[in-house]
């Protein structure tokens, strides 16, 4: 995605009698997330206790992207990761050793939340794919408050439904339960590194000590990663998204420049890091689904939450390392 111009809770822990179900068992249950796990997670696997992993690596500050209870792709790279920092086997599966560490963090999972006014407030829109569609909205919002929700807590609509059977996502002052994802910052970064082979972008602090990991869509064959050594000029919020169809390869022979109105549903997300490389940035997705799953215009795209708590990290000058 190239370069946009621009002059971006109530919970309370959930406790739990119910055993966890077997391993085997694909369906997400509250109990079994909250209980702690030692049996070894591979790719391909599904259910609860995936959904647990996901969880308590996203509040580690290792994020897979969105939280849905499968092992694909996502997951496997963002387990290696945790694994190298601690010096562990980096083979991408959860062995009793990384259920270890990982269920050190002993806050539930999953806690309550009571829907707020502001959650079902809107603008709720259907977004158009077209870009000169998407210039005649006003405001690029959630499609749906269950879609706002979903974003709030790194979670996939899927998981939250699978959660919350039956409830209404568009009623203020209902109680659902969801992923404890909201924590602590990791800090400020003193670098940053978006790796092409990993699809990744990870922050660390002046002692060379990983803050954060962050699973990413990094370029395509069209538009490569720009390698080198450039920085962070600066970060803007909610960014109002200038588009040139002559900057993209795939653009409709018929568009046009326009502006498109910011929003989470905005081509950028809700925030744009800008790099000193021109036209190129790291920068949030309207579909976080597609994180580490697609390819871009160049640029570096993150789930909107994921991309706001990078943009917290850096500032003005922090180095960018883009590498192979």
């Amino acid at each position: 995605m190239h370069k946009v111009f621009i002059p971006i809770f109530l919970f309370s822990a959930v406790v739990f009698a119910r055993p966890a179900p077997t391993q085997e068992s694909t369906a997400i249950d509250a109990a079994a997330i909250n209980a702690p796990q030692t049996t070894p997670l591979a790719p391909g696997a599904k259910g609860s206790a995936v959904a647990r992993a996901q969880i308590l690596l996203d509040r580690a500050h290792f994020s897979c992207g969105q939280i849905d209870g499968n092992y694909g792709t996502n997951l496997e790279k963002t387990v290696a990761a945790y694994e190298r920092v601690r010096n562990l086997p980096s083979d991408g599966k959860i062995s009793a050793d990384v259920w270890k560490a990982l269920n050190a963090d002993t806050a539930p999972a999953i806690v309550t939340y009571t829907i707020d006014p502001h959650d079902v407030a809107g603008p709720f829109v259907n977004v158009p794919s077209s870009m000169m569609d998407q210039a005649k909205l006003p405001y690029l919002g959630y499609a749906s408050p269950l879609d706002e929700l979903a974003e709030k807590f790194h979670a996939s609509p899927g998981l939250l439904q699978e959660l919350n059977p039956g409830k209404d996502f568009s009623q203020a002052g209902q109680q659902i339960l969801v992923p404890n994802a909201i924590t602590m910052p990791p800090g400020e970064a003193a670098s940053v590194v978006v790796s092409k082979s990993d699809s990744s972008v990870t922050a660390y602090d002046k002692q060379g000590h990983v803050l954060a990991y962050y699973v990413a869509t990094v370029g395509s064959e069209h538009d490569p990663l720009p390698l080198g050594n450039w920085e962070i000029k600066g970060v803007a919020r909610n960014p109002v998204f200038h588009y040139n169809p002559d900057l993209f390869w795939d653009a409709n022979p018929h568009d046009e420049k326009a502006v498109i109105q910011a929003g989470p549903r905005n081509p950028v997300g809700v925030v744009w890091i800008d790099l000193s490389k021109e036209h190129y940035g790291i920068h949030g997705t309207p579909d976080p689904a597609a994180i580490g799953h697609t390819e871009s215009h160049g640029c570096i795209r993150l789930t909107n939450w994921d991309a706001s708590q990078l943009a917290d990290m850096v500032k003005p000058g922090t180095p960018a390392i883009l590498k192979e």
